[in-house]
Order: structure tokens, then sequence, then C-alpha cells
């Protein structure tokens, strides 16, 4: 596994051209409305300052003030609160258009990073592991375990990142389109990279939103699926 600063790219995504017999399968980005709410969690900022500002219209009300003084009286809140979103839903454009995802018949590349772009090389050696996420009908994220030994820091993968696993980071696919599609052409990938001794499975995808579907890609030659 190896990791290169982002600098000429042969081939949009990749820090260089495959060698022979490796081939792209699939390139793709976040789609920036999903990671606006499911990263940046817009929604919930949205929602607080509204309810702050319920609250604040309520307690002006109650000092006395009138409608009209009131809604200037609200206004820098309100304010405040459309800057924050915007600034979110900016930073979430930002990480969809600098990011690029590649499926290799060999390996995962993620190039990721808006001010110091990075690209990760993470062959289908190094995946013990892969889990797919639902986040609506058709858009999730794709989880990358690696195995014992291999360890990207979580505040480089972030946001590319599963949360909350800081001990042993897992990098991830986030808010992909078309996530059936891509799940099945990486487990196909995966089976063909383990060889003719590999057991015939198929990546299988949650249908409840949030939960995570992990498919085993063992030490040996074999991919199991789990549902």
């Amino acid at each position: 596994m190896s990791h290169d600063d982002f600098e000429i790219e042969p081939i949009r995504g990749l820090p260089e051209r495959p060698p022979a017999g490796e081939h792209v399968l699939w390139q793709g980005a976040p789609e920036w409305q999903a990671v606006a709410r499911r990263v940046m969690h817009v929604d919930l900022v949205v929602v607080y300052f509204l309810a702050v500002l319920v609250w604040r219209a309520g307690s002006l009300l109650r000092d006395g003030q009138s409608p009209a003084n009131a809604i200037v009286l609200l206004g820098p809140l309100a304010l405040a609160g459309l800057v924050c979103g915007s600034l979110l839903c900016l930073l979430a454009w930002l990480v969809a258009r600098t990011t690029v995802y590649t499926i290799t018949t060999r390996r995962v590349v993620m190039r990721i990073g808006m001010a110091l772009p990075v690209t990760f090389n993470l062959p289908f050696a190094v995946i013990e592991t892969v889990g797919v996420r639902r986040l609506g009908a058709d858009c999730g994220d794709v989880t990358l375990k690696l195995r014992d030994g291999e360890r990207i820091a979580y505040l480089v993968l972030w946001p590319h990142v599963r949360p909350w696993r800081l001990k042993s980071p897992e990098p991830m696919l986030r808010a992909i389109p078309e996530l059936d599609k891509v799940g099945a052409l990486l487990g196909e990938a995966l089976r063909h990279a383990a060889g003719p001794e590999s057991t015939s499975v198929r990546l299988g995808t949650p249908t409840v939103t949030g939960t995570v579907t992990e498919t085993v890609f063992s030490p040996r030659p074999a991919v199991v699926a789990a549902e």
C-alpha cells in the first residue's frame, strides 16, 4: 500500500498509468448533496438554527417586542445560520469536486484532499472486508477494512473514512452513486483477483438505511458473502 502527493495525473484520478494487464473498471466521486447531509450534517445545523430562532422569537414577543422589531432583532441569528449552512454545503461540494475514486482489476485508488491532494493505492491484497451502506435509492458508502498492519491515519482520510473507527481507520468511498452497480463490480473484481480457487459469492447490499453489510475477503483466496 502506498500514497503519493498529487502532482500530474496521466489518467484522471491515478498518479501514473496502470501497468500492463491492469484496467480501470470504474471511476466516480461522491454526490455533494449526500455529503452535505451525511458528512457535514447540514440538516442538523438547519434544525438547530430554526429551533433557536423559534425560541428567541418567543422570548422577544414575551418581553413585549413588536413582531416587526422581533424580526429585525432575529436578523443576525438568521444570517449566521444561513452562512453556516452555506459554508457546509460549499465544503461538501469541494469534497465531491476534488475526489476521484477508482476501481481497477487489481486495486482501489482514492484521490482525495482539497488543499493537499493525496492518492492512496489500496491493492486488493490489503483489503480484508468490504462493507456497503445504503443512503438513498441508489446512493451509499463502500467501506474498506484493511488487514492488520495496514493503517492510514484517520485525519488524513477524513471525510473518506468510516465514522468513529479511530483505532483502526477504514477507508470509505463516500456517498457514491449507482451503489448496486459499484458493489457488484467490486465484488466481481475481488473474486477474479482471488483466482479460480475462490468461492463463488456476491457482494451483498443492505435493504435498511444505515446498516452495513460486510463481504469477507479472507487471507486465503476466497471471498464469502454476509447478508
